[in-house]
Order: structure tokens, then C-alpha cells, then sequence
């Protein structure tokens, strides 16, 4: 920092320090996330959130009733604090509590550790693992229960200066003048009370133990002077685990849970950490400018979005307002049809009801023909029985014939609405589809590209999804190529070029409009096809050091009861042996590459290529681990499996561990240079073996940055080798453990 910057910051700070920043406004950081008032006695749980030293116990112990037990002249004992009671978490609250974990375990929920959940013991009711209110993260206790937690005495302390803040004209009473009390002047440590003057002076008489107490001013909180180890109770903490983030002391260091992690000095410690968080600090003060103005955009967006929310919703009530004017109208339309259909129906039956009815009224008509048959006059018969007989005809032919005028169906005026009643259901916003954001951390490149996406949040469903890929780098500019489409939010490429760069985009598709594609991706494919494998149980396998997984894709180092026993011969400067592995599979010819992942807390891992002849050699010759005359391939600096780089040798192993990638001092490029040798270590390593060229190379898998190569004796048949030496662990790649790629 410049010389201004330094006198900035320590102007901030020393506002910080005199309280100038308003205790009100960190009011919310000081509430408990269960009982929602301000924290009693916190407690850290290991990822970092404060609880209430009682809402802890209810959540471990639902069923107890526990009477926590308060330190003499607490905030409970004090009638002017503004918490002079802390109420029990509901049981409404706790059952909230659990019920969400078990929505979110339900569900995959973001962020959460796989754990059995809510645990009750067989044999007590008492809860071993429960979600952190804060982060949701599932907390397991195990056996210690809370005794394991440190108490947050720095937050303990905030709380503190918060109530008096709080309560500004309440004085603190003296705890040991009779009534009427006076107002305390000192708050002993030791006695855990405060005194005004004269009970100060009555109670620590000068030459008596008393005296030495250590007394400050008038307070409520009477917290230890030391802070105590939870898992050794009469040891100090004095020493800061980097690995865990959390103070350790000696114990722990020495043969506790700790042995294997770094730590540093609590000096050390306090002073990297308080530098960090002063500087922090300075950064959110320097930007209060930036904060204020963007909170002002926040607002302006807020506004906007009520506005264009509110129209939003006026445009789609028009839209279906003139759906139902546009429904009115056909219902009004097709009804009057039926109905004219109807009258037309009975009209035509009536009319043919009045004939016969008319015919049943006309049965005079058959007496008036027998008096007609009586005319003897041929004339005047004839006349008369023309009409008479076409009459009788008509009556005769309809009651052989009988007819309706007209059906009673109604079947031509059936409405099918079922596929209109489809379209309705579907109906949705004609708007653009927002672009979906691909996800690199998922997507993995090998002969065949995984790719994976997610939509925005709060987005409304899509019909599909369409992936476009293009090689890049070529002469000629290739045109962008498209998959089918994809109904989920993964899908693979095949065919894909060996060591070639690719640019991703994808797009989303509702009611038919396409959203714009998303940014493009850049993944570079392996330099060679990959090479499938599994760990091989069978060849030199080490049961009791090594811990092979069901599928046989991942192999974890662990203590065996053979090292234990060895451990009286182990002597100082004695070696230990490596544990090897190697894949079911070999190499004879060809390029081939792999990835793999190695366990980012892992001690000492070898990883690389061996030829069969070398196995033979590791897995078959006699090796004690006591003797000093032992020296197997390793060592981070030894070099020895390299002592000769222009010679090739029948394995090229590279050392990985402690968070970094050794370079073999052999190499070339790393000569002499101890700080070129020693890389971070990758997220994913990728190794490529050229057998026909007799070269072997070492990559960051993910960038396809290539770390390390060196010649290789590729004379008999050559497989992928790992050895293990302390705690770790190797990954394979699904694409490298598929020997035939298959995705649900």
C-alpha cells in the first residue's frame, strides 16, 4: 500500500475500533438462526455458523428438558437486560427445522453433505446429526456430543457491547450490596459479579488471593480467560490447524485427529487472519460509494419490474378476455343452431301426428264409402268414387309404410374439444426463452464431449434443447453443427477430433421461438483416444493397506494392521514402502490417454506408466520395511526413479501430494530450478502414453496444458501405475473406468 492507502486504512480501522460504525446495524448477524433472538452462549459448529448453546442441546435432545445452567450475574439475573429470559425453540420451529432437511435430502438440495440425516441412537433418544440452520449442511456431533464445539466468545463478547449498547441508561447493579443495590463501578472475572466501590474493596481485601483477581469495567458477560480444547479439557489451545480452520493444541497435534495436518502458531494465526479480515474490512468500507449505488439500481429495478410485471399481467387477462368474447361467441352461434334444428324436427313430427290424428277423427270415411257402395247409379258412382278411393289408398299405403318425418339424434351436433382443450392446456408465453449458462465444472471432453447446462433461475418450462459445436482453429472458418434435440440439460457428442479446441453454445426452444444461444465455451480435447481401465484387485494388490472401491474406480491408502506391527522395526531414516496398483488393462501399441483425480489432502501419491517388467520387479521382490537398505521409487525430491533422463526406463512415475505436483529433477526444463519443479496440484491429471514413439506425457486435464513428458521404454506391455504411500486417494474418470459410455 501507498503511504495515503495506510493512513486511510488506519483511519477506518480506528473508526471501527471507537465504535463509530452503529451497533444497530449489525443487529441481524448477533441473532441465533432457530431461536431468532440474540445469541445466548454460542456454540461454532465445524462449518463455521453460531447457535445458541440451548437451541443446540434441544436440537440433539428434543425431548429433554434441559435447565441450562447461566454464569453468576449473567444477562438472566440482570431485570435490565432486554433478553432477561431465553425461551426453548418451539417445537413448531424444530419440526420446521427437520422437516425442511428432509425436503431438501428429498430433492438434492443444493449444497448439502451425504449423510444419514436426522440419527437417533438404539438405545437413547439423543440426536447425533442435524442440518446447520444456517447453511443446511448436515452437522454430525458423533459421540462428544457438544463438549466438542468451542464457545464463540468473540461473538459472545459482541452480544455484550450490543446489550449495553441496547440498554444505554440501565446501569449494572451491584450484586452484592443489600437492597436498595448500588450501580456497580467493576465486574470481577473471577468472581463472575459485579461491586460497586465499597463491596469491591469488602470482598477483595488488599494481602488476600482476592486481591489479585483481574476486575474491568461493569459488564454481564463472564467469559473464561483461556479458551480450553474440547477434545483435551485441560489443555490450552495454542496452536491453528490449517487444514480443519479451527484451534488445536498440542495434544492434537501429536497423536490426535490433527497429527497428519498443518498448523501454524497462534500468533501466526492471528495475526494472517486479522490482517485478512482488516483488510476485507477496508475493501466493504471503500466501496460503501459502489454499495450505495447499486442498491439504488436495485431499487430502480425493483420499480421496473413491478411496472412491467403488472402490465404483464394486464396483457395476458386481454388475451384471455378475448379467448372467452371469441368462445361467447361460438357457444352462441352453435347453440342457435341446434336449436333451429330442433324446432324444424318437432314441427315435421307434429304435423305428421295431426295426419294420423286426423285419420283416427276420419273413421266416418269407411261408413261413407259403404253408403257410396250403395249407389246404384253407375254415373253418379263413379263420380263420387274416384275421390273416395284415392282418399282410402293414401290411408292404406301409410299404415303399411310407416315413416317418421324426421329422427330424434342429435348426433351430426357432437362438438369435440378435445384437441382444443390440448391447446389450451399448452398455451403459454410466446416470449423469447432466456439463454441457458453452461456448466464447465460438469462437462468433460474426451472422444465424446459431456455437456452440461442450467437454466436461469425462476425460468418457465421449455419443449427442448438444441447444442451447437464447432472445431476451431482450422484454415476455413467450420460452420456451427447441431445436435437433436435434447429434451434434458445434458447430452453427448460423439466424434469428436483428438487435441483439437471446440467452442459449445446451446439454446433453448418453447412454444416453437428459440432463446439466443449461450456464451460459448471453449473444451480442448485429449491429444489421443482414451483408454479405458479399471483398478486391477489382482495383480500385486494390497488388501490390507489399500481400499479399493465396489466398481473398482477409485483406490484409497489406509493404515494396516501390517504397519502397525512393523511399527517397533521402523526405525529413524528407514524407508516405507510404496503401495502399488496399476490397471486392469495394458498397452501394446498405439496413443491412448487417461484422467484421473488425486484426493487434494493426500500425502504422497506416484502416478504414471510401468511396463510388465517393472511389476514383476515391485510386486515380486522381497522388501522389509525396517530395513535401511530399502529405497523404493519416490521420495519428493530424490529423483532416483529419474537419475538418468536421456536413458529411457521401463516406467516414468511423476510424485503428487500435500496439494502440489512434483517435477522429476531429471527433466530438462525444470534443472535446476526448484521452483519450476514444484506445481499446484491440478484438479484433474491426464496422462498420454505414445507407445510406438516411446513417449509418455503428463497433463492439467482440464486446461490440456501439458506439465511434464519424458522418453519411456515401451519394450513389453505397459500399463497405468499408481502407488500409494500415507493417507490419499485416487478417481478414475467416468469416461476413462466406461469401458463403453452409457448415461442415464
Amino acid at each position: 500500500m501507498s503511504d495515503s492507502e495506510m493512513s486511510e486504512f488506519a483511519s477506518l480501522v480506528e473508526r471501527l475500533e471507537r465504535g463509530e460504525v452503529p451497533m444497530k446495524s449489525i443487529e441481524r448477524e448477533l441473532i441465533c438462526p432457530i431461536c431468532k433472538e440474540l445469541f445466548t452462549q454460542p456454540l461454532i459448529l465445524p462449518c463455521q455458523h453460531s447457535v445458541c448453546h440451548r437451541c443446540v442441546r434441544e436440537l440433539l435432545m428434543p425431548n429433554h428438558d434441559d435447565s441450562l445452567s447461566t454464569d453468576a450475574g449473567s444477562e438472566s439475573s440482570n431485570p435490565g437486560s432486554p433478553r432477561a429470559r431465553v425461551p426453548s425453540p418451539s417445537m413448531e420451529k424444530l419440526d420446521r427445522l427437520v422437516r425442511s432437511a428432509s425436503l431438501r435430502r428429498s430433492f438434492g438440495g443444493r449444497g448439502s453433505i451425504s449423510s444419514p440425516g436426522w440419527r437417533r441412537s438404539s438405545v437413547t433418544p439423543r440426536v447425533t446429526t442435524f442440518p446447520c440452520p444456517g447453511c443446511q449442511h448436515d452437522i454430525d456431533l458423533g459421540e462428544r456430543g457438544i463438549s466438542m464445539l468451542f464457545r464463540n466468545f468473540t461473538l459472545e463478547s459482541i452480544v455484550e457491547r450490543y446489550r449495553q449498547a441496547a440498554r444505554a441508561a440501565v446501569a449494572i447493579m451491584c450484586n452484592a450490596c443489600k437492597p436498595p443495590a448500588q450501580e456497580a463501578t467493576k465486574s470481577c472475572m473471577d468472581c463472575k459479579a459485579s461491586f460497586c466501590n465499597e463491596c469491591f474493596k469488602m470482598n477483595h481485601p488488599w494481602g488476600t488471593p482476592k486481591a489479585q483477581h483481574e476486575y474491568v469495567g461493569p459488564t454481564t458477560n463472564f467469559r473464561p480467560k483461556v479458551l480450553m480444547c474440547p477434545e483435551h479439557e485441560m489443555e490450552k489451545v495454542n496452536m491453528y490447524c490449517e487444514v480443519c480452520r479451527r484451534p488445536v493444541c498440542h495434544l492434537c497435534k501429536l497423536g490426535g485427529s490433527h497429527a497428519n495436518h498443518k498448523v501454524t502458531s497462534m500468533s501466526s494465526a492471528y495475526k494472517i487472519l486479522k490482517e485478512k479480515l482488516s483488510k476485507s474490512i477496508h475493501y466493504l468500507i471503500s466501496k460503501e460509494d459502489q454499495v450505495r449505488t447499486q442498491i439504488s439500481e436495485l431499487e430502480v429495478l425493483i420499480c421496473h419490474t413491478e411496472e412491467n410485471g403488472q402490465l404483464a399481467e394486464r396483457r395476458a387477462n386481454e388475451h384471455f378476455e378475448r379467448l372467452l368474447e371469441t368462445l361467447q361467441e361460438r357457444r352462441t352461434e352453435m347453440l342457435r343452431c341446434i336449436e333451429q334444428s330442433r324446432s324444424l324436427r318437432v314441427e315435421r313430427l307434429r304435423g305428421q301426428v295431426e295426419e294420423y290424428q286426423g285419420m283416427l277423427e276420419n273413421s266416418g270415411l269407411v261408413g261413407y264409402a259403404q253408403e257410396v257402395l250403395k249407389e246404384t247409379d253407375q254415373s253418379c258412382f263413379v263420380q263420387t268414387a274416384k275421390l273416395l278411393h284415392v282418399r282410402i289408398q293414401k290411408a292404406t299405403e301409410s299404415l303399411k309404410m310407416f315413416q317418421p318425418a324426421a329422427m330424434p339424434s342429435f348426433e351430426e351436433f357432437v362438438l369435440d374439444t378435445s384437441k382444443e382443450e390440448l391447446l389450451l392446456k399448452e398455451l403459454g408465453f410466446s416470449g423469447v426463452p432466456e439463454p441457458p449458462v453452461i456448466d464447465l465444472s460438469r462437462c468433460r471432453v474426451y472422444n465424446e464431449g459431456l455437456i452440461h447446462w442450467r437454466l436461469p433461475e425462476d425460468t418457465l418450462p421449455t419443449d427442448h434443447h438444441i447444442v451447437e459445436f464447432r472445431k476451431l482453429g482450422s484454415e476455413e472458418e467450420q460452420e456451427w453443427s447441431a445436435s437433436e434435440p435434447v429434451f434434458g440439460c445434458s447430452t453427448v457428442l460423439s466424434d469428436l477430433t483428438p487435441d483439437s479446441s471446440y467452442a459449445f453454445r446451446v439454446k433453448s426452444c418453447r412454444n416453437r421461438v428459440y432463446s439466443p444461444s449461450s456464451p460459448e465455451v471453449t473444451l480442448h480435447t485429449p491429444p489421443a483416444p482414451v483408454f479405458g481401465f479399471l483398478f486391477n484387485e489382482k495383480c500385486g494388490f494390497s488388501a490390507e493397506r489399500l481400499q479399493l472401491s465396489k466398481r473398482r474406480d477409485s483406490v484409497e491408502s489406509v493404515a494396516g494392521m501390517s504397519l502397525l506391527l512393523a511399527a517397533e522395526r521402523v526405525q529413524t531414516g528407514s524407508y516405507i514402502c510404496l503401495d502399488y496398483i496399476i490397471g486392469d488393462t495394458g498397452i501394446s501399441h498405439g496413443r491412448h490417454y487417461w484422467a484421473f483425480r488425486v484426493q487434494p489432502d493426500s500425502y504422497l501419491i506416484k502416478v504414471g506408466v510401468a511396463s510388465d517388467s517393472k511389476l514383476t520387479e515391485w510386486f515380486h521382490n522381497p522388501r522389509d520395511t525396517s530395513s535401511p537398505r530399502y529405497d523404493h521409487d519416490s521420495g519428493h525430491d530424490s529423483g532416483s526413479e529419474d537419475a538418468c533422463f536421456e536413458v529411457s526406463q521401463p516406467f516414468t512415475l511423476v510424485t503428487v501430494g500435500m496439494g502440489r505436483l512434483f517435477i522429476p529433477k531429471a527433466s530438462a526444463s525444470a534443472a535446476g530450478d526448484h521452483s519450476s519443479r514444484v506445481l499446484p496440484m491440478p484438479q484433474r491429471i491426464g496422462v498420454c502414453l505414445d507407445y510406438d514413439a516411446g513417449r509418455v506425457f503428463f497433463y492439467d486435464a482440464d486446461s490440456m496444458r501439458c506439465l511434464y513428458e519424458r522418453p519411456v521404454d515401451c519394450s513389453g506391455t505397459m500399463y497405468p501405475a499408481f502407488g500409494l504411500l500415507g493417507g490419499g486417494a485416487v478417481h478414475l474418470e467416468e469416461f476413462i473406468t466406461a469401458k463403453r459410455l452409457s448415461y442415464m
